[in-house]
C-alpha cells in the first residue's frame, strides 16, 4: 500500500536497465513501486513476479500472448499510467521517444534515457551537476552511462576549479553480456566515425561550459567501458589536489591496481563480493595509483558499468520532477544510502 506522502512510480520497460530501475524504486523509503510493464512473454516476464512486482502489458497486442504464457497480469500501460506520479521509460533506444506523447497526452510526468536524444525532453540530467533546473519539470533525460561519467567526473574538477579543458578517449563495450550470443563483434576494434564522438556533445548537453572532446572504439570485451582522460588545468596542481577533488563525490570511487583491481574483471567481482544486486557498480571506478599530474596536466582512468551507472541518476531525477526533495545534496545522499553507493572505504587515499 502507498503510504503518505510516497511517490508512485511506474516502470516501462523490464529490461537491462528496466530491472534495476525497479529493484532500486522498490527499496526507496519515499517512493512506492506501482509496477513494470514490457512486451515479452518469456523468462524476463516472469522476473517481477518474483519479487512482487506487478506486471502490466506495455502494448495491448501482446496482451495475449503473455497471458498464454500463465503470467498474470494487472492491467495495460493506460491502468498503470493512471496508478502512477511518475513513469520512468526504459524501453530500447528510439521507442521511448514514441511514448512520449501518450504520457503527454496523459499529463504525468516522465523520464527517459540516454539512448534518446536531448530534444526529446529538452533537458538533460546528471544529479551532482544540474538538479535544480529538473526542479518541477514534466520531463528529462537521463544520459547514458558514458556521459553521466564524463559529467561527474569534469564536473568534481570544475568545482575545486580545476578544469580547463579535457580529451577523453573511452574503450567501449562491445554489447551487454546477457545478449552477447546474439550480436557484438569477435577479433576487431570498431573505431566511432567521428571525432568528436557523440559522448562530448552530450556531455555539454547538461553542462554547456564544458570544454571537452570525445573519441571513442568499440572493443570485443561485455564488462564494462574503460575511459582515459587528458585534462588542462587552469593552473598548475598537486596530484593529492586533484584526488580531494574527485574524493568530494560520493559517487566516484578511487580504488588502486595495488590492492588487486588491476582489471575492470576484478572490480566487477569486488560488486559480488559486495553483495550488489547484479553485481552493479554505481560509481565511477577511478584509479587513484595510476592518475598522474605534470604541472598543469592531468592523466587518469576510470570504469563505467553500463548497466548501473545511471540507476542512481534516474532514482534523484524522480525526486527532482515531483518536486519531493528541492535539495540535491539530500536527494543524492537518501539514494546513496538505500543502494550502498560508496562502500569503497577500503579503497579511499589513505595519504
Amino acid at each position: 500500500m502507498t503510504g503518505k506522502g510516497q511517490i508512485k512510480v511506474a516502470v516501462n520497460g523490464y529490461g537491462v536497465i528496466g530491472k534495476r530501475v525497479a529493484d532500486a524504486v522498490a527499496v526507496q523509503a519515499d517512493m512506492d513501486l506501482i509496477g513494470v510493464a514490457d512486451v515479452v512473454a518469456d523468462w524476463r516476464a516472469r522476473m517481477p513476479a518474483t519479487k512482487g512486482f506487478a506486471l502490466y502489458a506495455a502494448d495491448p497486442e501482446r496482451e495475449s500472448a503473455i497471458q498464454k504464457a500463465g503470467l498474470n497480469l494487472a492491467g495495460g500501460l493506460d491502468d498503470l499510467l493512471a496508478a502512477a506520479d511518475i513513469v520512468i521509460d526504459c524501453t530500447p533506444k528510439k521507442i521511448a521517444a514514441q511514448n512520449v506523447e501518450t504520457y503527454r497526452d496523459k499529463g504525468i510526468r516522465f523520464i527517459v534515457h540516454g539512448g534518446e536524444k536531448h530534444s526529446v525532453t529538452g533537458h538533460s540530467f546528471v544529479a551532482e551537476a544540474n538538479y535544480e533546473t529538473a526542479l518541477g519539470r514534466d520531463s528529462t533525460r537521463v544520459v547514458s552511462c558514458n556521459t553521466t561519467s564524463i559529467v561527474r567526473t569534469l564536473s568534481a574538477l570544475k568545482r575545486s576549479g580545476l578544469l580547463g579543458s579535457a580529451r577523453g578517449t573511452l574503450l567501449r563495450r562491445a554489447t551487454d553480456p546477457w545478449e552477447s550470443h546474439l550480436g557484438g563483434i569477435m577479433n576487431t576494434l570498431v573505431p566511432e566515425p567521428e571525432i568528436p564522438s557523440h559522448q562530448g556533445p552530450d556531455a555539454q548537453s547538461v553542462d554547456p561550459d564544458l570544454d571537452v572532446i570525445t573519441m571513442a572504439v568499440k572493443v570485443p570485451q561485455t564488462l564494462a567501458h574503460l575511459h582515459y582522460w587528458s585534462v588542462r588545468m587552469p593552473r598548475k596542481a598537486s596530484k593529492d589536489e586533484v584526488l580531494d577533488a574527485f574524493c568530494a563525490s560520493s559517487r566516484i570511487a578511487l580504488i588502486r591496481m595495488s590492492d588487486g583491481l588491476g582489471a575492470i574483471n576484478a572490480v566487477k567481482e569486488m560488486m559480488a563480493d559486495l553483495g550488489r544486486p547484479n553485481d552493479s557498480l554505481y560509481e565511477v571506478a577511478l584509479w587513484e595509483d595510476m592518475l598522474r599530474v605534470e604541472g598543469d596536466e592531468l592523466f587518469y582512468a576510470y570504469m563505467v558499468d553500463n548497466q548501473a551507472i545511471v540507476i542512481p541518476e534516474t532514482i534523484d531525477a524522480i525526486r527532482a520532477l515531483t518536486q519531493a526533495e528541492p535539495d540535491g545534496a539530500a536527494s543524492i545522499a537518501r539514494t546513496n544510502a538505500a543502494l550502498g553507493v560508496g562502500a569503497f572505504a577500503a579503497n579511499t587515499p589513505t595519504r
